[in-house]
């Protein structure tokens, strides 16, 4: 009889994930040799092969494959289990591990972390900056807890199974020019149309944001923009428009309240949104885990803490 060891199980779905030992060991803070090691274990633990080199990574063989698919049962099923023991107690304890992209860590994390230390000091808070699509995987595999990521009118993000997706905010893009801009003084909407020749900033290429970017100036201006500086930060993109150099499309949230070194317009052509998710496994949170997304919530604009 095989008794299967769920830290064992777990690799295994880091391996059909992230398809290399070397990024299995970096997300999960061992050494390639440990991970090698563990996963040789479980070999010997089922006694048939369950991987195979493919190039300078490993793919899972069909027992391999047939073993995932039970690990996912077996490791939500775990999951789920200490969610209702915790719950059963009433203790709410534990660690939660957090993630979104800036503007969301800065306004809606850190702001719910002090909550939660004021509130419930047994629970261990970890925060990261993450991009949604980085953070998925993580999240799928139980690396992490909760995501907060970003979607883009015109740009839809695809819901993977096994997933939860919930709206926090809708908020509107804004074209942000330089003080000095010539079209910073008209006061009224700007154009799109009009950002022609303009230098643009974005976050980097790969995410949500930067897509939202070119997406808007093809449809809305036909024209491919000069997109010469990317961050992933919102402070560097409004320092970058502060200096001049570029014009942006950015979210309310991730703007100043007051600030006369940019002017803010409305987008002339259509309103644009950006909608922040909250995204966690479908599966019973933990008590730790409700009571943050307790803590996010309350720092929606517009919410009022209970």
């Amino acid at each position: 009889m095989v008794v299967l060891d769920l830290r064992r199980l777990r690799f295994l779905r880091e391996v059909e994930e992230r398809g290399t030992l070397a990024a299995v060991a970096t997300a999960l803070g061992y050494s390639p040799s440990t991970v090698s090691q563990q996963l040789s274990i479980l070999e010997r633990e089922v006694g048939t092969p369950l991987f195979a080199k493919a190039g300078r990574g490993v793919r899972l063989t069909d027992a391999g494959r047939l073993l995932a698919q039970h690990a996912r049962v077996l490791l939500a099923a775990a999951e789920s289990a200490e969610a209702d023991l915790a719950a059963l107690s009433g203790d709410i304890r534990g660690t939660v591990r957090a993630g979104g992209l800036q503007s969301a860590a800065r306004k809606l994390l850190v702001p719910a972390l002090a909550r939660m230390n004021a509130d419930h000091p047994g629970v261990r808070v970890e925060i990261f900056e993450y991009e949604l699509e980085q953070s998925l995987p993580s999240l799928r595999l139980g690396a992490v807890d909760l995501v907060i990521g970003d979607e883009y009118d015109g740009q839809p993000r695809p819901r993977p199974a096994g997933l939860r997706f919930t709206v926090l905010i809708e908020e509107p893009m804004k074209i942000v020019l330089p003080a000095a801009h010539p079209l910073a003084g008209t006061g009224g909407p700007v154009a799109v149309a009009d950002l022609r020749s303009a230098v643009w900033t974005a976050s980097a290429e790969g995410t949500g944001h930067h897509a939202m970017v070119v997406g808007t100036c093809r449809s809305l201006g036909g024209y491919e923009p000069d997109l010469r500086h990317r961050s992933s930060d919102a402070g560097v993109q409004l320092e970058i428009v502060r200096a001049g150099a570029a014009v942006a499309l950015m979210p309310v949230l991730a703007l100043p309240a007051d600030d006369p070194s940019v002017a803010v317009r409305d987008v002339a052509e259509v309103t644009l949104r950006r909608r922040l998710v909250a995204v966690t496994r479908d599966t019973p949170p933990a008590p730790a885990l409700t009571a943050l997304l307790l803590a996010v919530t309350d720092q929606v604009p517009g919410t009022q803490p209970p």
